[in-house]
Order: structure tokens, then C-alpha cells, then sequence
């Protein structure tokens, strides 16, 4: 019979799973009070925590859920880190933190309902976060919409001016047309004066 305390803590952990899109599994066998205080400290600072609950409560906690398949790694020393925000920042933390305290180790994780080994977290650690995709969008787009704008804010004068000339220089071009209405060609005068010789002779 569970005592009251284990019901609470398996109540509190369901509570905390609700509405995360990231949970991931790290063994935190070897580290001390001070590291796994620094490694909270981290996780807060990209909306993530790092629970460590009991593994058969744990298992409880996640059973006929889309977690369920964590259970199997729920073995030994292991904390749930959760995360409701970008799960590459998180990924990338944990990374960073592993560096350098080895004795973290990433064991599986589910992204958005997706399991991934620890090869996967790896990979979503390496790739750019929601920030940085976003800086690297409006980059992108910021050199054609800074034109755009630009030319929206012309002074009006400034638009009539340029399709003026612009208008200036296609008349222009139609003026220098050799062949404008109204002009002879070489080869019709040259016709026009045979037609004469041709009357004076017969006269």
C-alpha cells in the first residue's frame, strides 16, 4: 500500500509532466551537490528543470502516457530533466554542462513525442536554435524589404522625377528610329527620281 508521502510525490511529477514537450533522462552518478546545483542553475536559465524522483515512482508517473517508453531507462541514479520551451537550448545545456562533468550522462529524451538515443540528442544539440533560425531569417530578408521600404518612403517628388526621366529617355529613343512616320526611305526617293527621267523622255 503506497503511504501518502509516494502518492503526492507521484501527483506532483504528473502535474509537472503536464504540457511539457521535452523530457529527457540523465544519469548523475558521480556528481556532487555543488555541480548538480550549477546544472539546475543552467537548466532555469532555459525554462528546463531537473527532477530527480525515485525511478519505480517515476514510472508510475509516466504510465499510459506518451512517456511510457522512458521506463525501460529508468534505471540507477537518473533525473528527468523538463522543458516546456525550445528543446535545442535544452539539448545544448545539457551538452555544454556534460563537458565539463562528465560524470552527466544523456541516456534518451522524448522531443514532441519522439524518442530519441542519445546519438538524436546529440544531433539536436548541434542544431540552431529557435533564436538563432529567427536571426538568420530576418537576415535573410533584410536586405531586399530594407529596399522596399526605402522606396516607399521616397518623397513623392523624388518617384515622379524618376519615371520623368525615365519617360524622357524612351521618347528620346523613339526620336533617333530611323525609319519615324512621315520620313522617305534612300531606296523611295531613289524610285520617285527614275519616275520623273522616265516622263521626260517620253515628253
Amino acid at each position: 500500500m503506497p503511504t501518502q508521502e509516494k502518492v503526492e510525490t507521484v501527483e506532483d511529477l504528473k502535474s509537472r509532466l503536464n504540457g511539457v514537450k521535452t523530457v529527457l533522462l540523465a544519469e548523475y552518478r558521480g556528481l556532487t551537490v555543488q555541480q548538480l546545483s550549477d546544472l539546475r542553475k543552467q537548466l532555469k536559465a532555459v525554462s528546463a528543470e531537473y527532477k530527480i524522483v525515485k525511478n519505480r515512482l517515476a514510472r508510475l508517473a509516466i504510465a499510459s502516457s506518451d512517456l511510457a517508453g522512458l521506463s525501460t531507462s529508468l534505471i540507477g541514479p537518473t533525473g528527468m530533466v523538463l522543458a516546456k520551451g525550445d528543446p535545442v537550448s535544452v539539448a545544448k545545456t545539457l551538452q555544454t554542462f556534460a563537458r565539463t562533468n562528465q560524470a552527466l550522462v544523456l541516456k534518451v529524451g522524448v522531443v514532441d513525442g519522439q524518442m530519441l538515443e542519445p546519438a538524436g540528442l546529440k544531433a539536436l544539440a548541434d542544431l540552431p536554435s529557435r533564436d538563432a533560425l529567427r536571426a538568420q531569417i530576418a537576415g535573410a530578408l533584410q536586405g531586399p524589404l530594407a529596399q522596399l521600404v526605402g522606396l516607399l518612403q521616397a518623397p513623392q517628388r523624388d518617384l515622379v522625377y524618376v519615371l520623368e526621366q525615365r519617360g524622357k529617355a524612351a521618347g528620346a529613343a523613339g526620336e533617333a528610329s530611323p525609319h519615324t512616320e512621315g520620313s522617305a526611305s534612300p531606296a523611295g526617293a531613289a524610285g520617285g527620281a527614275s519616275h520623273e527621267e522616265n516622263s521626260s523622255d517620253k515628253k
